[in-house]
């Protein structure tokens, strides 16, 4: 794989070419920029694409690994993320991927999502998150805002929706950032740490569905919710010099976590070595 190719050729190289085009995504869906974030992503570090696994869920995310060509497994919903823990105890010399949709990741994968974080597991989780189970027909995710109009909550969504970096940092992973697709070259940024990064760590990826929420939600057209990720989101840094009554309306983007404890497979391999150390002297 020649380092030396550039923009549209590079993701040129990492698609399946046997797949069908055009892909299955709405216009306007932001789920395409992250995959060209990501292989770019991959590219820029040099890595082998047989050194790289991507392990997709179900839904419109679930998608993205039927078009790449890496080693992928499309798993069934809300169980990537065990699947990815598996592959990367049977062999840590890959880098295991995971993407998941908010559905797939908070809810049918939540407490997957949290004990994957809280054991530090060397996998990068990808949440892209569209607000919306947008596949199956606009049902409302836990990553939907309060009082928004879904096909399940006509009148208002009543609950408060997660915070996935919050929920991150709490569980425990490595590194935990958020991106946007407006802001592509960021996210490319953020990925490429999260991938060197040892043990777990998170990217969200904002990533607007105007199919299934968009238009139920005062965004017009798909460009209006581009507009609308250009106005929230601000700095982590910026963020935090707001005062409080400022912030109620911004998204924090950028990287919240990064810490460098030994992933859960090193230190496993490392235990089943130093057993068998003992056990070739002699000892238990």
């Amino acid at each position: 794989m020649s380092n030396n190719i550039t923009g549209n050729e590079v993701i040129h190289q990492y698609l399946r070419h046997n797949k069908k085009f055009p892909h299955v995504l709405c216009a306007g869906c932001g789920h395409g920029i992250v995959l060209g974030t990501l292989i770019r992503s991959i590219h820029s570090l040099g890595i082998p694409k047989d050194d790289v696994v991507v392990v997709a869920g179900i839904g419109c995310s679930g998608r993205l690994a039927v078009y790449v060509d890496f080693n992928t497994v499309h798993t069934t919903h809300g169980r990537a993320l065990s699947f990815a823990t598996g592959i990367k105890m049977s062999n840590p010399k890959l880098n295991v991927i995971c993407i998941m949709g908010d559905g797939d990741a908070l809810s049918i994968g939540g407490n997957h999502l949290i004990h994957a974080a809280r054991r530090n597991i060397g996998v990068t989780a990808l949440v892209l998150n569209n607000n919306i189970y947008g596949m199956t027909g606009g049902q409302s995710s836990p990553a939907t805002p309060e009082g928004s109009t879904t096909m399940t909550n006509p009148y208002g969504q009543l609950d408060k929706s997660f915070d996935t970096v919050e929920l991150a940092k709490g569980a425990g992973a490595n590194f935990v950032a958020r991106g946007t697709v407006f802001h592509v070259n960021k996210l490319e940024k953020i990925m490429t740490q999260a991938i060197e990064r040892p043990g777990f760590s998170l990217v969200e990826a904002i990533t607007p569905c105007h199919t299934q929420f968009g238009r139920k939600n005062k965004y017009k057209s798909p460009v209006d919710m581009y507009n609308w990720l250009k106005k929230t989101a601000v700095p982590v840094e910026r963020y935090n010099e707001l005062p409080e009554d400022k912030r109620a309306d911004r998204m924090p983007i950028g990287v919240f976590v990064e810490r460098d404890r030994a992933g859960f497979e090193e230190k496993y391999y490392a235990m089943q070595r130093g057993f068998l150390k003992a056990a070739a002297k002699g000892g238990k």
